[in-house]
């Protein structure tokens, strides 16, 4: 976990991926450092302000280099798709062009190389939105809030067609666990609107849902319980969100979730389109947030080597780091999420006995915990609101990250989840550094910056997940 010793410093990152048939990314050569002042001038304006201003992700500042004397391997630039027309079933009876704006944001959201990146936080929240508005508007003049079997298989082959006839990955349906029976509105009783607008108080669902507050919804929720409301209604479980939801079997929860979709497709119906994908993906936002999703091992090295320490140890350290390494390139991540995974981790060390903060005396970041450039150990966290992978002909896929200068993992006060709140009043992220800290042995500190505005340019290792 390098850092820039106790300084402030603005860090652009480019991530370089080269994707072998768009699934594996190998690299094999290093980019030779850039000293010329005029170009370093160029590239090292930073476009946010603040320590902790977000910055641009894209292949559109890489530098220009020379071409050397062979033999060479040149160092190596993503390439990317043409876009094509796909064939469709011609059994699915909408007007994709009517959606259009949310197919291209889903088609970009979920391309070809970063997908799997990006799945959790970008790619899946945009693909399940899509679905939504898609049930809901795919037949206006219907008045059913669903599409049967055989018509949602066909279309959501068809979706999937579009999609990455556009440059998304075909893997989607896979990485999202989504199927065309999304699409049937399943065991939910309710499926038309005629029915859903008798039951349900629409006007009520409709204005906590037109507009929704990506600042409050998360922890001062109006769309949610609304959404769930509706959903209870037409399961047939007459009581408010404040009662608690049966669980007798599965069939009670299978139902609910059956019906929270036709809710959606409802909304979708009644919402313009670019509006109700806002709202979904806030909604989604607040849901992936609240959980780490990576997947990682009991840590049983690091507490064997951290359990008796109470001062910085190179053991101890190099534990940690190694441990950490083995999941921080699963995917990218917010910086709440970074903040869950911390939590989740720093539990588990100390419900093995690790009662000091190990974190502090390693000097780990939360952005430790997110992908992290090749040979550099740089990460980057996504923000926590809703974001889109941008695409553009010249420079290619670009996306922000957020919180990229030390910000110091919080360590847990207990070995119990149930203390962690993202919505207490007190809670905020953690504040950057004060005072230098003691750098450890365990921890290889490679000078980058001092004082001074850099570009770090990257050869990121990912092995995209095959599903």
């Amino acid at each position: 976990m390098i850092k820039a010793s106790g300084c402030l410093v603005y860090r652009f990152l480019l991530f370089i991926i080269w994707l072998s048939s768009f699934q594996d990314v190998a690299a094999h050569d290093k980019l030779n450092e850039h000293s010329s002042r005029s170009t370093t001038s160029e590239l090292a304006n930073p476009p946010g302000i603040g320590v902790s201003g977000p910055i641009q992700v894209s292949p559109s500042v890489i530098p220009k280099y020379a071409s050397p004397a062979l033999p060479w391997t040149p160092p190596m630039y993503p390439t990317f798709p043409d876009t094509y027309e796909p064939k469709l079933t011609g059994k699915c009876p909408t007007d994709f062009q009517a959606i259009s704006s949310v197919i291209d944001t889903a088609a970009s959201d979920c391309s070809q190389p970063f997908a799997a990146l990006v799945g959790n936080v970008i790619c899946c929240p945009q693909f399940v939105s899509l679905l939504h508005i898609f049930q809901g508007q795919h037949n206006v003049k219907s008045n059913k809030l669903v599409l049967p079997d055989a018509v949602a298989t066909d279309c959501f082959s068809d979706i999937v067609s579009i999609l990455v006839s556009r440059r998304a990955n075909m893997t989607i349906p896979a990485l999202c666990s989504v199927t065309s029976s999304n699409l049937t509105g399943g065991s939910c009783p309710v499926t038309d609107v005629t029915t859903f607008e008798k039951v349900v108080n629409s006007s009520k669902l409709l204005d906590a849902c037109r507009t929704v507050d990506p600042l409050k919804e998360c922890c001062r929720p109006i769309c949610q319980p609304a959404i769930m409301e509706a959903a209870l209604i037409i399961s047939g479980h007459q009581m408010t969100v404040g009662d608690k939801i049966p669980l007798a079997g599965s069939n009670n929860v299978n139902a609910i979730n059956d019906c929270k979709n036709v809710v959606f497709s409802y909304l979708s119906r009644k919402l313009p389109a670019d509006k109700a994908n806002a709202a979904f993906r806030i909604l989604s936002s607040c849901k992936v947030n609240k959980a780490c999703p990576l997947e990682f091992k009991e840590p049983t090295e690091v507490i064997k080597a951290c359990r008796n320490v109470a001062a910085p140890s190179p053991s101890c350290c190099s534990s940690l780091n190694a441990y950490i390494s083995g999941i921080q390139n699963q995917m990218l991540i917010t910086n709440k999420q970074a903040i869950v995974c911390a939590t989740v981790i720093g539990s588990m060390l100390r419900k093995g006995g690790v009662m000091t903060n190990i974190y502090e005396l390693c000097d780990v970041d939360l952005k430790d915990f997110s992908v992290q450039a090749y040979g550099m150990q740089q990460g980057c966290l996504l923000r926590s609101y809703p974001a889109d992978l941008i695409f553009d002909n010249t420079s290619g896929y670009s996306f922000t990250c957020d919180l990229t200068d030390n910000i110091a993992a919080p360590w847990p006060s207990s070995s119990s989840m149930s203390s962690l709140s993202l919505c207490a009043p007190e809670m905020s992220l953690p504040a950057l550094p004060t005072s230098q800290t003691i750098k450890n042995h365990g921890f290889c500190n490679g000078g980058v910056g001092a004082l001074r505005l850099i570009v770090l340019v990257f050869l990121l290792y990912v092995v995209v997940v095959r599903h």
